[in-house]
Protein backbone atom coordinates (compact mmCIF):
# COMPACT_ATOMS: atom_id res chain seq x y z
CA UNK A 1 0.00 0.00 0.00
CA UNK A 2 3.10 2.58 0.75
CA UNK A 3 4.38 1.32 -2.25
CA UNK A 4 1.44 2.15 -4.32
CA UNK A 5 1.31 5.81 -2.81
CA UNK A 6 4.92 6.39 -3.45
CA UNK A 7 4.37 5.88 -6.82
CA UNK A 8 1.32 7.85 -7.25
CA UNK A 9 3.32 10.71 -5.42
CA UNK A 10 5.86 10.37 -7.74
CA UNK A 11 4.34 10.41 -10.99
CA UNK A 12 2.36 13.50 -9.46
CA UNK A 13 5.88 15.19 -8.93
CA UNK A 14 6.90 14.30 -12.23
CA UNK A 15 3.74 15.99 -14.22
CA UNK A 16 4.11 19.46 -11.57
CA UNK A 17 7.88 19.59 -13.21
CA UNK A 18 6.72 19.45 -16.54
CA UNK A 19 3.64 22.06 -16.09
CA UNK A 20 6.61 24.61 -14.78
CA UNK A 21 9.09 24.02 -17.82
CA UNK A 22 6.38 24.99 -20.05
CA UNK A 23 5.27 27.81 -18.09
CA UNK A 24 8.73 29.25 -17.18
CA UNK A 25 9.65 32.53 -18.54
CA UNK A 26 13.37 31.47 -19.62
CA UNK A 27 12.18 28.85 -22.29
CA UNK A 28 10.87 28.97 -25.47
CA UNK A 29 10.73 26.93 -28.76
CA UNK A 30 13.75 26.91 -30.87
CA UNK A 31 13.39 27.56 -34.57
CA UNK A 32 15.85 24.28 -36.15
CA UNK A 33 15.95 26.21 -39.36
CA UNK A 34 19.09 27.73 -40.67
CA UNK A 35 18.65 31.06 -41.57
CA UNK A 36 19.29 30.24 -45.47
CA UNK A 37 15.92 28.42 -44.96
CA UNK A 38 13.84 30.98 -43.58
CA UNK A 39 11.60 33.09 -45.66
CA UNK A 40 12.02 36.66 -46.22
CA UNK A 41 9.31 38.99 -47.43
CA UNK A 42 10.94 41.33 -49.97
CA UNK A 43 10.26 45.01 -48.81
CA UNK A 44 9.06 46.46 -52.61
CA UNK A 45 7.17 43.21 -53.25
CA UNK A 46 4.04 44.61 -53.70
CA UNK A 47 3.87 48.44 -54.99
CA UNK A 48 2.65 51.04 -52.10
CA UNK A 49 0.29 52.78 -54.38
CA UNK A 50 -2.25 51.58 -57.12
CA UNK A 51 -0.44 50.25 -60.35
CA UNK A 52 -1.28 53.04 -63.42
CA UNK A 53 -2.28 51.03 -66.14
CA UNK A 54 -3.59 52.79 -69.97
CA UNK A 55 -6.84 54.80 -69.78
CA UNK A 56 -9.87 53.25 -70.90
CA UNK A 57 -11.88 56.49 -71.23
CA UNK A 58 -9.56 59.38 -71.61
CA UNK A 59 -9.56 60.36 -68.17
CA UNK A 60 -7.06 59.59 -64.82
CA UNK A 61 -7.27 60.02 -61.13
CA UNK A 62 -4.64 60.82 -59.40
CA UNK A 63 -3.16 58.60 -56.58
CA UNK A 64 -0.83 58.69 -54.03
CA UNK A 65 2.68 58.32 -55.82
CA UNK A 66 1.79 58.44 -59.09
CA UNK A 67 3.55 61.50 -61.12
CA UNK A 68 2.99 63.32 -64.78
CA UNK A 69 5.99 61.33 -66.31
CA UNK A 70 4.04 58.43 -65.52
CA UNK A 71 0.69 58.59 -66.53
CA UNK A 72 2.26 59.82 -69.25
CA UNK A 73 4.43 57.10 -70.23
CA UNK A 74 2.00 54.61 -69.36
CA UNK A 75 -0.57 55.97 -71.81
CA UNK A 76 2.26 56.94 -74.42
CA UNK A 77 1.03 60.65 -74.39
CA UNK A 78 3.86 64.06 -73.99
CA UNK A 79 3.74 65.12 -70.44
CA UNK A 80 3.73 68.51 -71.47
CA UNK A 81 0.61 67.77 -73.58
CA UNK A 82 -1.23 66.65 -70.28
CA UNK A 83 0.03 69.44 -68.87
CA UNK A 84 -1.75 72.52 -71.14
CA UNK A 85 -4.65 70.13 -71.81
CA UNK A 86 -5.58 69.89 -67.57
CA UNK A 87 -4.10 73.60 -67.65
CA UNK A 88 -1.64 72.50 -64.96
CA UNK A 89 0.84 75.53 -63.81
CA UNK A 90 3.60 72.58 -63.32
CA UNK A 91 4.62 69.04 -64.57
CA UNK A 92 6.14 68.46 -61.05
CA UNK A 93 2.48 69.34 -59.32
CA UNK A 94 -0.41 67.05 -59.60
CA UNK A 95 -2.92 66.76 -56.33
CA UNK A 96 -4.10 63.43 -55.02
CA UNK A 97 -7.79 62.81 -56.33
CA UNK A 98 -7.53 65.23 -59.09
CA UNK A 99 -8.83 64.18 -62.46
CA UNK A 100 -6.74 64.61 -65.63
CA UNK A 101 -7.97 64.26 -69.31
CA UNK A 102 -5.51 62.35 -70.81
CA UNK A 103 -7.27 63.29 -74.49
CA UNK A 104 -6.79 66.74 -76.12
CA UNK A 105 -9.94 70.11 -75.81
CA UNK A 106 -11.51 71.26 -78.84
CA UNK A 107 -8.94 73.26 -80.80
CA UNK A 108 -5.96 72.21 -78.51
CA UNK A 109 -2.55 72.40 -80.39
CA UNK A 110 -0.50 69.21 -80.90
CA UNK A 111 3.23 69.18 -79.71
CA UNK A 112 5.28 68.10 -82.48
CA UNK A 113 9.35 68.41 -82.66
CA UNK A 114 10.75 70.18 -85.34
CA UNK A 115 12.55 67.89 -87.26
CA UNK A 116 9.03 65.73 -87.11
CA UNK A 117 7.81 67.89 -89.84
CA UNK A 118 7.76 66.94 -93.56
CA UNK A 119 10.24 68.47 -95.96
CA UNK A 120 9.34 71.66 -98.26
CA UNK A 121 8.72 70.53 -101.65
CA UNK A 122 9.22 73.05 -104.79
CA UNK A 123 6.37 74.39 -106.05
CA UNK A 124 6.39 76.17 -110.02
CA UNK A 125 5.65 79.93 -109.90
CA UNK A 126 2.61 81.24 -110.73
CA UNK A 127 3.78 84.44 -112.37
CA UNK A 128 4.95 85.01 -115.78
CA UNK A 129 9.36 84.50 -116.14
CA UNK A 130 11.02 87.61 -116.26
CA UNK A 131 12.12 88.74 -119.96
CA UNK A 132 16.40 87.68 -119.69
CA UNK A 133 16.43 88.81 -123.41
CA UNK A 134 18.86 92.11 -124.42
CA UNK A 135 16.38 95.06 -125.49
CA UNK A 136 19.55 96.80 -127.24
CA UNK A 137 22.91 95.89 -129.34
CA UNK A 138 25.44 97.13 -127.96
CA UNK A 139 27.79 98.93 -131.13
CA UNK A 140 31.63 100.17 -130.43
CA UNK A 141 31.62 103.83 -130.93
CA UNK A 142 32.59 105.12 -134.22
CA UNK A 143 31.43 107.63 -136.35
CA UNK A 144 29.29 105.58 -139.02
CA UNK A 145 27.49 103.77 -135.99
CA UNK A 146 26.88 106.77 -134.37
CA UNK A 147 25.11 107.89 -138.04
CA UNK A 148 23.69 104.64 -138.56
CA UNK A 149 21.70 105.56 -135.21
CA UNK A 150 21.06 108.66 -134.80
CA UNK A 151 20.44 109.60 -138.50
CA UNK A 152 23.17 112.37 -138.56
CA UNK A 153 25.64 112.90 -140.91
CA UNK A 154 29.02 111.01 -140.13
CA UNK A 155 31.53 113.89 -139.18
CA UNK A 156 34.95 114.12 -140.08
CA UNK A 157 37.45 111.87 -139.81
CA UNK A 158 38.82 111.04 -136.35
CA UNK A 159 41.37 109.08 -134.37
CA UNK A 160 39.02 106.13 -133.17
CA UNK A 161 38.24 106.39 -129.29
CA UNK A 162 39.31 103.22 -127.74
CA UNK A 163 36.01 100.79 -127.53
CA UNK A 164 34.88 100.63 -123.97
CA UNK A 165 34.70 96.98 -122.81
CA UNK A 166 31.67 94.93 -122.33
CA UNK A 167 30.36 95.06 -118.92
CA UNK A 168 30.81 91.41 -117.45
CA UNK A 169 27.74 89.32 -116.85
CA UNK A 170 27.03 89.24 -113.62
CA UNK A 171 27.70 85.99 -111.63
CA UNK A 172 24.80 83.48 -111.26
CA UNK A 173 23.70 83.48 -107.46
CA UNK A 174 25.06 80.20 -105.47
CA UNK A 175 22.29 77.69 -104.86
CA UNK A 176 21.43 77.17 -100.98
CA UNK A 177 22.86 74.74 -99.33
CA UNK A 178 20.32 72.27 -97.79
CA UNK A 179 19.92 72.59 -94.08
CA UNK A 180 21.75 69.44 -92.18
CA UNK A 181 19.67 66.37 -91.29
CA UNK A 182 18.54 66.20 -87.59
CA UNK A 183 20.79 63.73 -85.94
CA UNK A 184 19.32 60.57 -84.15
CA UNK A 185 20.95 61.67 -80.95
CA UNK A 186 19.79 65.58 -81.05
CA UNK A 187 20.22 66.93 -77.67
CA UNK A 188 22.22 64.40 -76.24
CA UNK A 189 25.72 64.08 -77.30
CA UNK A 190 26.25 60.67 -76.38
CA UNK A 191 24.21 57.44 -75.25
CA UNK A 192 25.32 54.98 -73.32
CA UNK A 193 24.73 50.81 -72.90
CA UNK A 194 22.69 50.96 -69.53
CA UNK A 195 23.79 47.32 -68.81
CA UNK A 196 26.45 44.71 -69.62
CA UNK A 197 24.38 41.58 -71.01
CA UNK A 198 22.58 39.74 -74.08
CA UNK A 199 19.93 41.23 -75.85
CA UNK A 200 16.99 38.88 -76.23
CA UNK A 201 14.61 41.25 -77.24
CA UNK A 202 14.28 43.66 -79.97
CA UNK A 203 12.30 46.82 -80.39
CA UNK A 204 8.78 45.82 -81.93
CA UNK A 205 9.22 42.33 -81.07
CA UNK A 206 9.65 40.69 -77.76
CA UNK A 207 10.84 43.84 -76.53
CA UNK A 208 7.44 45.86 -77.40
CA UNK A 209 8.15 49.03 -76.86
CA UNK A 210 12.13 48.65 -76.15
CA UNK A 211 14.52 46.06 -75.90
CA UNK A 212 15.43 43.78 -73.00
CA UNK A 213 19.09 43.09 -72.10
CA UNK A 214 19.26 39.67 -69.95
CA UNK A 215 21.95 39.43 -67.20
CA UNK A 216 23.07 38.16 -64.04
CA UNK A 217 21.28 39.55 -60.66
CA UNK A 218 22.77 42.77 -59.19
CA UNK A 219 24.62 43.26 -62.07
CA UNK A 220 24.98 47.29 -62.57
CA UNK A 221 22.40 49.25 -64.12
CA UNK A 222 23.79 52.64 -65.37
CA UNK A 223 21.89 55.66 -66.94
CA UNK A 224 22.69 56.33 -70.87
CA UNK A 225 22.94 60.14 -70.60
CA UNK A 226 23.14 62.87 -67.77
CA UNK A 227 19.66 63.29 -66.67
CA UNK A 228 17.21 63.85 -64.06
CA UNK A 229 15.11 61.24 -62.10
CA UNK A 230 11.38 61.99 -62.95
CA UNK A 231 9.85 58.51 -61.64
CA UNK A 232 11.08 55.43 -59.41
CA UNK A 233 8.98 53.43 -58.31
CA UNK A 234 6.45 50.19 -59.49
CA UNK A 235 3.25 51.52 -60.07
CA UNK A 236 3.58 50.90 -63.64
CA UNK A 237 1.72 47.71 -64.33
CA UNK A 238 4.57 45.17 -66.29
CA UNK A 239 7.19 47.12 -65.25
CA UNK A 240 8.44 46.13 -61.84
CA UNK A 241 10.82 48.59 -60.51
CA UNK A 242 11.15 51.43 -62.70
CA UNK A 243 13.04 53.93 -63.08
CA UNK A 244 12.46 57.02 -65.90
CA UNK A 245 15.01 59.67 -66.40
CA UNK A 246 14.88 62.96 -68.34
CA UNK A 247 17.00 63.89 -70.86
CA UNK A 248 17.73 66.83 -73.44
CA UNK A 249 15.81 67.24 -75.92
CA UNK A 250 12.63 66.05 -74.27
CA UNK A 251 14.11 62.63 -74.29
CA UNK A 252 12.89 60.21 -71.68
CA UNK A 253 14.84 56.44 -70.80
CA UNK A 254 13.15 53.44 -69.03
CA UNK A 255 14.89 50.89 -66.79
CA UNK A 256 12.29 47.98 -65.83
CA UNK A 257 12.42 45.25 -63.80
CA UNK A 258 15.33 46.33 -61.21
CA UNK A 259 15.91 44.38 -57.87
CA UNK A 260 17.12 47.61 -56.16
CA UNK A 261 16.66 51.31 -56.94
CA UNK A 262 19.31 53.44 -55.90
CA UNK A 263 18.28 57.08 -56.75
CA UNK A 264 14.73 58.71 -56.20
CA UNK A 265 12.71 61.26 -57.50
CA UNK A 266 14.61 64.64 -58.26
CA UNK A 267 18.17 63.06 -58.35
CA UNK A 268 20.21 64.48 -61.04
CA UNK A 269 22.50 61.94 -62.65
CA UNK A 270 25.22 61.72 -65.29
CA UNK A 271 26.14 59.40 -67.93
CA UNK A 272 26.95 56.21 -66.44
CA UNK A 273 25.97 56.36 -63.12
CA UNK A 274 25.24 53.34 -61.28
CA UNK A 275 21.30 53.91 -60.65
CA UNK A 276 20.10 50.65 -60.11
CA UNK A 277 20.52 46.61 -59.71
CA UNK A 278 19.06 43.95 -62.20
CA UNK A 279 16.38 41.76 -61.39
CA UNK A 280 13.31 40.06 -62.26
CA UNK A 281 10.76 42.07 -60.54
CA UNK A 282 7.59 41.62 -62.52
CA UNK A 283 8.71 39.72 -65.01
CA UNK A 284 10.08 36.17 -65.92
CA UNK A 285 13.58 36.39 -65.82
CA UNK A 286 16.11 38.68 -64.53
CA UNK A 287 16.55 40.79 -67.18
CA UNK A 288 16.58 44.82 -68.09
CA UNK A 289 13.49 46.50 -70.00
CA UNK A 290 14.87 49.42 -71.47
CA UNK A 291 12.76 52.03 -73.64
CA UNK A 292 13.70 55.16 -74.99
CA UNK A 293 10.71 57.38 -75.18
CA UNK A 294 10.92 61.30 -77.27
CA UNK A 295 7.51 63.45 -76.98
CA UNK A 296 5.66 60.17 -75.62
CA UNK A 297 6.46 58.22 -78.43
CA UNK A 298 8.75 55.04 -78.02
CA UNK A 299 11.52 54.91 -80.51
CA UNK A 300 13.94 52.05 -81.49
CA UNK A 301 16.83 52.02 -78.84
CA UNK A 302 19.27 49.89 -81.26
CA UNK A 303 19.39 53.46 -83.48
CA UNK A 304 20.66 55.13 -80.58
CA UNK A 305 23.05 53.50 -78.83
CA UNK A 306 26.49 52.90 -80.46
CA UNK A 307 27.49 49.39 -81.58
CA UNK A 308 28.63 46.80 -79.19
CA UNK A 309 31.77 44.09 -80.73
Amino acid sequence: MRQAVGSRAAWLGLILLGLAGCTSPGMAPVDERSPAHRTVKSEGARPATPQIAPSTNGLHTVQRGDTLYAIAFANGLDYREIAIWNQLESADRILVGQVLRLTPPAGAVEIKPLDDEPAPSARPLTDPPVLREPQAQLLTYSDANWAQVSGARPATPSAPAAASPAPAAPAPAAAPSPAPAASAATSVETWLWPVDGTLIGRFGAAGGKGIDIAGARNTPVRAVAAGKVVYSGSGLRGYGRLLIIKHAGEFLSAYAHNETILVKEGDMVTAGQKIALMGDSDADRVKLHFEIRRYGKPLDPLTYLPERS
